[in-house]
């Protein structure tokens, strides 16, 4: 087989939406003539742990792991001895949400002293480590995913140093990230990043965007192609086949379902309340409404939901499984999925998206009515997205819902989502593999 060296921070036993795009890639690209060599921290920064994803990683794969110095362990501990809550020190993104004193300097100095990003520093030591290991162990291909995006200065100076081709994928874009106006950065800074940005984008052989919007945006920015590969669902993940018998019926629960990190930035508020005005007016709606959180979700979400009066239909699961998970959307009688009230998050193609399709279960995004997630669900049938103050049309989705609940239609309408199957969207990347050696 052919040898690609992927260069990753996210990887196994650490869980999250980050860690299953390469995980995945790598489980299939064997069947594909190419054996994954991952390099990744020994040593990183985990917001979840899920050691079951240990298992997607093929037996041909070959992981390596070198320690990074990690200054996000100092921040956590500074933030625990002034008095943070739990949920500020493991779960508040970089958002445009109230910080503290101690949040505020810590965003200034993580803006201006660490570019790109806290990894930076583990960017020297592993270009001489993989420069010297690649002269013993040659790879025909160099692959960098991010963010963070020092993994892609990584491999832009050992493609350099080395020859070898490179593709630099993004799963998020980099200076048009939602969360890059919030890093207090200077003037100075703001102009590296760009510049760097685009040293990536036209040094790399090939460049990968997760979005179409995202692929548009990089391309009139660079000549380097820009290819569009989605993230994906495994259809091993859902082994019953397209539909599972529907959970619905008169005196069933109706669960409104989300999965994954949940930020204060994304609170449905409109949504909480046109269920909590549902319940007022239908007994039997109240009895059977179950709201289940599957994942890290912020402590602002959890208290909005309990202000609206829907304490007792609340079912805070937490961080859960990706088996588990799957295993909740599937059981769901309705799957949400708010975006981020960031004007930037329009472009933005969330990872969950693909196996909310694969459950077969309606989906309600609330967000940019004209942006990535919406052309999917739209493309697909399997739901809508609506704004985040649009009352009147959630409350209308909701009733339909509830409808086709009674009379036991929770499954969407026949789709083709083929072309989002992890084999499928792994065969393409292993196409542009093959065009580049």
């Amino acid at each position: 087989m052919k040898r690609v060296l992927i260069i990753s921070y996210y990887w196994p036993p650490t869980g999250g939406s980050g860690v299953q795009r390469w995980v995945k890639f790598a489980k299939y690209l064997p069947s594909e003539g190419w054996q994954p060599v991952i390099y990744t921290p020994e040593n990183p920064e985990q917001l979840a742990v899920d050691a079951s994803l240990e298992a997607e990683v093929p037996a041909e794969a070959e992981v390596i792991r070198r320690r990074i110095v990690e200054p996000y362990e100092m921040y956590k501990k500074l933030l625990r001895k002034s008095g943070h809550s739990k949920e500020a020190v493991e779960v508040n993104p970089v958002n445009a949400q109230n910080k503290s004193f101690v949040q505020k300097v810590a965003m200034w100095i993580r803006g201006n002293f660490f570019r790109p990003d806290p990894r930076c520093l583990w960017i020297g030591p592993s270009v001489r480590y993989l420069k010297k290991y690649l002269e013993e162990h040659p790879v025909d291909l160099i692959v960098s995913t991010g963010p963070p995006q020092s993994m892609h200065l990584i491999a832009r100076k050992l493609a350099a140093e080395t020859g070898l081709p490179w593709i630099a994928d993004f799963r998020d874009p980099w200076t048009k990230i939602f969360y890059f106006k919030h890093l207090s950065m200077t003037e100075a800074t703001r102009k590296w990043h760009k510049k760097m940005e685009k040293k990536v984008l036209d040094d790399a052989n090939v460049v990968v965007a997760v979005s179409p919007l995202v692929q548009q945006e990089f391309q009139a920015m660079t000549m380097t192609p820009v290819e569009l590969i989605t993230n994906g669902f495994d259809e091993c993940d859902f082994p019953n086949g397209k539909y599972e018998e529907a959970a619905g019926g008169e005196g069933r629960d109706f669960i409104v379902t989300h999965t994954g990190l949940f930020a204060a930035d994304g609170n449905p508020t409109t949504l909480w309340k046109v269920l909590a005005d549902k319940c007022a007016r239908c007994e039997d709606f109240r009895k059977a409404l179950q709201i289940r959180l599957v994942g890290k979700t912020d402590e602002q979400i959890v208290q909005s939901i309990i202000d609206a009066g829907l304490g007792e239909s609340l079912n805070d699961m937490g961080y859960q499984p990706h088996a588990a998970a799957i295993e909740q959307q599937r059981k769901a009688s309705l799957l949400i999925l708010p975006l981020r009230k960031e004007p930037e998050y329009k472009a933005v193609l969330p990872g969950k998206l693909f196996e909310y399709l694969a459950s077969w279960r309606p989906v309600l995004g609330i967000g940019q009515t004209d942006g990535a997630m919406s052309m999917i669900l739209n493309t697909t049938k399997t739901g809508f997205v609506l704004d985040w103050e649009d009352e009147k049309s959630i409350a209308r989705f909701i009733d339909l819902c509830w409808q086709n609940h009674l009379s036991g239609k929770l499954t969407v309408d026949d789709a083709d989502i083929s072309q989002f199957t992890r084999r499928n969207l792994t065969r393409r990347m292993a196409q542009l593999f093959e065009k580049l050696v």
